[in-house]
Formats: C-alpha cells, structure tokens, sequence
C-alpha cells in the first residue's frame, strides 16, 4: 500500500488551540455537563423503559425526557462556545466536523420529541420510542466525542495524529 502524500496529518490541535483550549473555562463546564448529561440519560432511559414495560410513570419519564432535552441544549450552547472560543468558530470546525454534524441529528430528535409532546403528533408511546431513537443517536455522539478525547490524548504523548478534515485516524 502506497502513503498517500496529498494529505498532511494534523494533529486534533495546535499548539495555539491547545493553550486555548487549557485555559478557557468552557473545558470545565464541558467536563461538568458532560457527565451530568450522562447521569440524566441513564435515569431518563429507566424510566423511560418502565414506563414502556408497565404502563406507569409516564409523568415521570415525560419530566425526565425534558430535562435531558434542555441539558443536551445547555450543553450544545456552551459547546458551541468552547468551540469558538479554541478552534475560533462556533460549529463544525474541522477538527469536530462529524461530532456536531451528528448533535444536529441529536437535537433535532430531542426537539421532535418536544414538539410531539406539545402538539400531540404522537401518542404517549410513540413519544417515548422517538425519545429512545433520540437517546440511541445521542450515545453515537458520546462515544465519537469519547473517542475524540482518547485521540487527543494519544497525541498529546505524541502517539497519534488524525488526518486533516478525514476523521481518519492513524
């Protein structure tokens, strides 16, 4: 197999980014909300579950299924933010292309859940199945953003670097 010279392996940051990175207080709140989510995913997913399995708990799971959708907004705003703020825009910088292209997906699940929920286009089940569908989408994009993290950690003790805009990683 022949390297192919016409792409250049970048790493996921530059020096420049790097420091930006570190130092904005956006990593931290990341950090923070990043589990949060998580927790109120796993609990949402009960209940969701039970509620499917049983018939009771619909309030439940229908304040649990909210709450996760305005965590996942907080989230995706302060995203956004850490992103302008280290790779100087908002979303999809290179770096992140696929991750944010697969939040959209993510959200716009999350908000057919919501509009659903307001206008009655579903029945109570089929709300909690497109909160499932919402919640499967969303454990793509942890395990991409997951993934992304190990990558920059593996180049960070110089172990790795990712081929420019492929999301290729060698």
């Amino acid at each position: 197999m022949q390297n192919d010279h016409s792409q250049q392996s970048l790493p996921l940051y530059t020096a420049e980014q790097r420091v930006r990175r570190d130092n904005t207080r956006w990593t931290l709140v990341q950090g923070i909300l990043a589990p949060v989510q998580f927790l109120v995913l796993l609990t949402s997913v009960g209940l969701v579950v039970r509620y499917l399995s049983t018939g009771e708990g619909l309030a439940a799971a229908t304040i649990s299924i909210v709450a996760k959708t305005f965590v996942l907004y907080t989230i995706m705003v302060t995203g956004a933010i850490w992103e302008k703020v280290v790779f100087g825009q908002y979303l999809f910088a290179p770096a992140f292309f696929w991750e944010d292209a697969v939040s959209m997906v993510v959200i716009a699940l999350h908000t057919a859940y919501l509009v659903a929920l307001m206008t009655g286009w579903l029945n109570e089940r089929q709300q909690m199945y497109l909160a499932l569908a919402a919640y499967a989408t969303y454990a793509v994009n942890a395990a991409q953003f997951i993934w992304k993290l190990r990558m920059a950690r593996l180049q960070t003790s110089g172990q790795l670097t990712i081929a420019s805009n492929t999301g290729v990683t060698a």
